[in-house]
């Protein structure tokens, strides 16, 4: 991660910046570069009819001005600690499109923003810029809660073994593979996870023959087998090893809590349009019942919609 720039996504409306923090700390551990992102919007800015376009603009412009200095002063103490750190205050009414357009345009390793609880109801009607990102965003997206990263704990990486395609294992790598370099930065123990289907109930029922106990077994040692090689690729010990019954939302949630866990790592896709909305993927279904942060990776082909 040492040539890895960061992009922190400031919160304007709250005086602690978990993400900053947590960036700082990357830094810190790797030497990254940390560009700390603004994006603002007054839509009373847009309507004051009273005043001509130049005289808009001045207002807006000075606007962005306070704020970029404010950055400034964020990023004062960090500056001290001998940490490099850019500062981008854009004037935007999409969020989410402003952060992933700097991205296009500059070479950003990792999205950091903070994050919070969502209204169940709310996220599907008008989604958040955190799912926005998860979903549309061309770069890893770590999502930070409150929590600190304590000495020797541990990061639980989430992967589909039972994927035969290309793409999932691509992916399954490319997400272990992160997760142990960035263990070995932050002094952290790396745990793997996979979920499985349970007996199908209508295949209980329509068989009665049908050996549910053993259908199972065979199911998990299959799962075990290919995590277990995965595992064994990244050096990383057999016992870290967590092959559970269930769907991810409700695996991942409830390992990464008995874990300790600091970081769940996993694969998230994109999509648009009413699957995005009433679907979602496993990121979007995990990240509100997670205690701890979130890093969500895109597949290799992934293509951003927002890219030219």
């Amino acid at each position: 991660m040492s040539s890895d720039k960061l992009l922190v996504v400031i919160d304007p409306s709250r005086d602690e910046q978990p993400a900053l923090a947590r960036a700082a700390h990357l830094a810190r551990c790797a030497g990254t570069r940390l560009t700390l992102f603004l994006s603002i919007f007054d839509f009373s800015y847009e309507m004051t009819s009273m005043l001509s376009q130049e005289e808009r603009d001045a207002m807006r412009n000075g606007v962005v001005m306070q704020r970029q200095k404010w950055l400034e002063q964020l990023a004062e103490p960090l500056k001290a600690e001998g940490i490099d750190v850019d500062f981008e205050v854009v004037w935007h009414n999409r969020p989410f499109e402003s952060i992933i357009n700097h991205v296009l345009n500059n070479d950003i390793a990792y999205i950091i923003k903070s994050t919070h609880a969502h209204d169940k109801l709310k996220s599907v009607i008008f989604t958040p810029t955190d799912w926005h990102l998860l979903r549309k965003a061309p770069v890893p997206v770590l999502l930070v809660k409150e929590n600190d990263w304590p000495a020797k704990g541990n990061i639980l990486a989430a992967v589909n073994v039972a994927a035969d395609d290309e793409d999932h294992k691509e992916l399954n790598e490319r997400i272990v593979s992160k997760a142990v370099s960035l263990a070995s930065l932050i002094d952290a123990t790396v745990h793997l996870v996979n979920g499985y289907p349970g007996t199908p109930v209508n295949i209980a029922i329509e068989l009665p023959d049908f050996d549910a106990h053993a259908y199972n077994k065979s199911i998990k040692q299959h799962h075990q087998a290919r995590i277990a090689e995965l595992a064994a690729r990244h050096d990383i010990d057999e016992a870290h090893c967590h092959v559970l019954e269930g769907l991810p939302e409700d695996v991942i949630p409830d390992l990464a809590r008995e874990l300790n866990a600091e970081l769940v790592m996993l694969g998230t896709v994109g999509r648009s349009g009413l699957s995005a909305a009433l679907i979602g993927n496993t990121a979007e279904h995990v990240i509100d019942s997670l205690e701890c942060d979130l890093v969500a990776f895109k597949p290799a082909n992934f293509v951003c919609p927002l890219a030219d």
